[in-house]
């Protein structure tokens, strides 16, 4: 599968570039940036490779496939232009403003006979894995209430404005994460933290409690501006616990100038002192950490555009987080439970 990267920020060159290189299946044949030290920048990490203006000039030069990772109130627009244009697109998240633009956005695809698929490639995260270990083997029992924390100490990196804020941001891989493990929500109650520091409005923390359907409730948390570096998991059930303070693995990997392609035995999977702690009627046990690496999303992408096997991430399931955003947006604004 040809595949094109649209847009060489972080996002593009640390999160999308690296995992598309280590893939199986799968060629990065472009990259659209537009300022000239991002043009720099990605004829650096990759010499040789054609680095365009515009979308258009990709589509011109021909490609199966494009990733659209640009800031959010770009995205939708480049998306359809894509969809348009008959290609196959993977859409950072949120790939639309709102769950009714996303909505338009599946319609097109399906129209179009293209797949298109979300980036919620923290699904693939070390803990994540291993907790859905934990599920899967039914030690907890009866799940009752599961809450997940990602604060990152990082206020430069936090998207401004209407179409920004945090909620948006790590909100929307803290839900996905929640609904892809537990199921759907039924109803949904959050809280904003607001700031104005950088000169526009923005949701710089939030905490979002989901009642799933399947009776579990789950609360995910997150911060920027509190200079907090933390990640945690704590679920409880019918027959114990499991609580688990990891790392950031792969992004802290990344951020070190290491690459998943180097390293494919080993790649993330979160260290010893990390690993959480599974408490029954039987005792503590270790859980040793699953093995996370977010090429796998684009190798299942290239095998489903293939008709070779299920998508990694739908446009339906994306639609479901989006869903959930827009009611704890609302039930911040009025400060009431919201039935989805």
């Amino acid at each position: 599968m040809r595949i094109g990267i649209v847009g060489y920020g972080a996002g593009g060159r640390y999160f999308h570039a690296p995992f598309i290189e280590a893939a199986e299946g799968v060629e990065l044949v472009g990259i659209v940036a537009r300022s000239e030290a991002k043009r720099a920048q990605a004829e650096a990490d990759f010499p040789g490779l054609p680095v365009y203006g515009s979308l258009a000039e990709l589509l011109d030069a021909g490609v199966d496939a494009v990733t659209i990772t640009t800031p959010p109130h770009t995205r939708r627009d480049l998306v359809m232009e894509a969809i348009t244009a008959g290609v196959h697109v993977v859409a950072d998240k949120p790939f639309a403003p709102n769950a009714e633009a996303a909505r338009e956005l599946a319609e097109a695809a399906s129209r179009a006979g293209v797949v298109l698929n979300v980036y919620h490639n923290r699904r693939r995260d070390a803990d994540i894995l291993t907790f859905a270990n934990v599920l899967a083997s039914g030690e907890l029992g009866e799940t009752w209430r599961v809450h997940s924390t990602m604060d990152q100490d990082n206020a430069d990196s936090l998207e401004l404005g209407a179409s920004g804020g945090l909620l948006r941001d790590l909100g929307s891989h803290l839900v996905d994460q929640m609904l892809w493990l537990l199921g759907p929500a039924s109803h949904v109650h959050a809280t904003l933290d607001w700031t104005d520091r950088f000169g526009e409005r923005t949701d710089c923390g939030f905490v979002v409690t989901m009642t799933h359907s399947s009776g579990t409730v789950s609360t995910v948390s997150a911060s920027k501006l509190n200079h907090s570096t933390t990640r945690e998991l704590r679920a409880y059930g019918s027959r114990g616990s499991y609580i688990a303070s990891g790392a950031d693995v792969q992004a802290n990997a990344l951020m070190s100038g290491r690459r998943p392609v180097e390293e494919p035995a080993t790649w993330g999977i979160d260290a010893d002192e990390n690993w959480g702690t599974l408490a029954t009627k039987d005792g503590r046990e270790a859980i040793a950490s699953a093995q996370g690496n977010y090429a796998g999303f684009y190798t299942g992408f290239a095998r489903a555009v293939r008709g070779d096997g299920p998508e990694p991430v739908p446009a339906t399931e994306g639609i479901r987080t989006l869903e959930v955003l827009d009611a704890a947006r609302r039930s911040a604004l009025e400060n009431a439970v919201i039935a989805l």
